[in-house]
């Protein structure tokens, strides 16, 4: 196919700005492409709040800017540079993904190399047209699964996919997800029951309550409501407290909440990440005698990504979204700042 010198992007030219909606931003060109390198046209990409940090700085190290916005990503690829692994099966025609991870040194994706290589971040990402990035790390999108249902999954879902895993919870173990009726807490909710969990669902809001509950939640707590967040939890669980919690929320109250409600030998499981230096605040006394668990959850590996796309593929997670356009970012990202988005948005590309 014929590719363009230039295209479209939304770039972060500026923190705490509207990102800058570019016709002429250059596609870097197959003859151009690096080893291992492989460019793909892009067909949708998944809205993160991942997306709104980096737009705004909100974390200790800050985004090389100017760089295009974005990181769930779906395409086709359409380019391929010279001496690539010849272990890859990937191909040109391939429909793939990318993921806030671009690059790994042998598929870890906590090491230097990944700290470098973060689309929407280090590298530029998925809020355009083409996105250059790397064929041992890009993603095969199953057959079965839409590229606007996939797109959500490559973030949102791989990582809280990753993050009920490192709950170790069992089956029939209770666990509460705080921003259940967000992005990453709509499909946290059914990774959970896929894997026979027992979900607490806590967030704010009719319309929340009705879509944690319909997606199957046993029990629904508004923060804004309940007089006590904390007891109110814990007899939801039976009177001990639940088993585990993932926290995909961004202040550090629910965090601190968490401690207390935990039963004994309890799993607190960090996503969510509050912007500047938010702490948690733990009594050390509660720790020892109640042997808690702290865990940082950032993403997950290749093979994690895989398993969240066959979950979905086979209907047992549904991301519940909304299709715009890629000329609306600045308002998706401004509804998310404002917390008005219940599920997710992707962008047709």
């Amino acid at each position: 196919m014929s590719i363009p010198q230039t295209a479209r992007a939304a770039v972060i030219v500026q923190l705490k700005e509207d990102l800058v909606l570019r016709n002429d931003y250059p596609v870097k060109q197959p003859e151009a492409l690096e080893p291992g390198e492989c460019l793909i046209k892009l067909e949708y990409a998944g809205c993160c709040h991942s997306d709104l940090h980096a737009k705004n700085g909100d974390w200790l190290q800050k985004p090389d800017i100017p760089v295009v916005g974005g990181h769930e990503g779906v395409g086709r690829i359409v380019a391929i540079g010279p001496n690539h692994s010849a272990d890859t099966s990937i191909k040109v025609g391939d429909r793939v993904g990318t993921k806030w991870v671009a690059n790994t040194c042998s598929k870890y994706e906590l090491c230097p190399v990944a700290d470098t290589h973060s689309h929407g971040f280090c590298k530029d990402g998925a809020f355009a047209d083409y996105i250059v990035s790397f064929i041992d790390y890009v993603t095969p999108i199953p057959d079965e699964l839409p590229s606007d249902e996939a797109a959500p999954i490559l973030c949102a879902g791989l990582t809280v996919y990753r993050a009920l895993k490192q709950t170790k919870a069992r089956i029939g173990h209770w666990v509460a997800i705080s921003g259940a009726g967000g992005g990453l807490g709509h499909l946290a909710i059914q990774y959970a029951l896929a894997m026979g969990l027992r979900v607490i669902a806590i967030d704010t809001g009719d319309e929340k309550r009705n879509l944690c509950l319909g997606l199957g939640a046993e029990k629904f707590i508004d923060f804004r409501k309940t007089e006590d967040l904390v007891e109110e939890v814990i007899q939801a669980a039976g009177g001990l407290g639940p088993h585990a919690a993932l926290l995909a929320v961004g202040d550090a109250r629910p965090f601190n909440q968490a401690l207390m409600y935990l039963r004994k030998a309890g799993t607190l499981v960090a996503v969510g990440m509050p912007p500047g230096e938010a702490l948690l605040n733990v009594p050390i006394p509660l720790l020892v005698a109640k042997a808690l668990h702290i865990v940082g959850s950032a993403t997950g590996n290749q093979q994690d990504t895989l398993d969240a796309l066959d979950l979905a593929a086979r209907g047992k997670v549904k991301c519940h979204f909304e299709v715009k356009d890629l000329s609306e970012v600045n308002n998706v990202l401004a509804d998310m700042e404002a917390g008005r988005l219940t599920g997710r948005v992707v962008f047709k590309i």
